[in-house]
């Protein structure tokens, strides 16, 4: 990435920055089809450490991104579907009405 911003003004990876900073505190979910399975992300106001979540990278304290591989149509089970829905309050900003839980 680094050629695009070559002979720009500094101000303008500040500002290329800010905009992507906006847009990770807006998104809530991503998912990339691959030949076999699916990959993606949720971002969620805790940090969440379990077994399906394949890494998590916090960005601050109330906006943690949780990356998944689904391969079977049983994972998209109550628990993955919950997980959709509290990220999705995240997109929406909910969370920050409240204090975030932990575990």
């Amino acid at each position: 990435m680094g050629g695009h911003f070559r002979g720009k003004g500094s101000e303008v990876r500040a500002l290329f920055d800010a905009v992507v900073a906006a847009l990770r505190a807006m998104s809530f979910a991503q998912v990339t089809p691959r030949q076999r399975w699916l990959d993606g992300h949720l971002v969620l106001a805790r940090r969440l450490e379990h077994p399906r979540f394949r890494q998590v990278q916090t960005f601050s304290p109330r906006n943690h991104l949780h990356l998944f591989r689904l391969t079977s149509l049983d994972e998209v089970d109550e628990e993955f579907r919950g997980w959709l829905r509290e990220a999705y309050r995240v997109g929406e900003q909910r969370h920050l009405d409240r204090p975030a839980t932990a575990g």
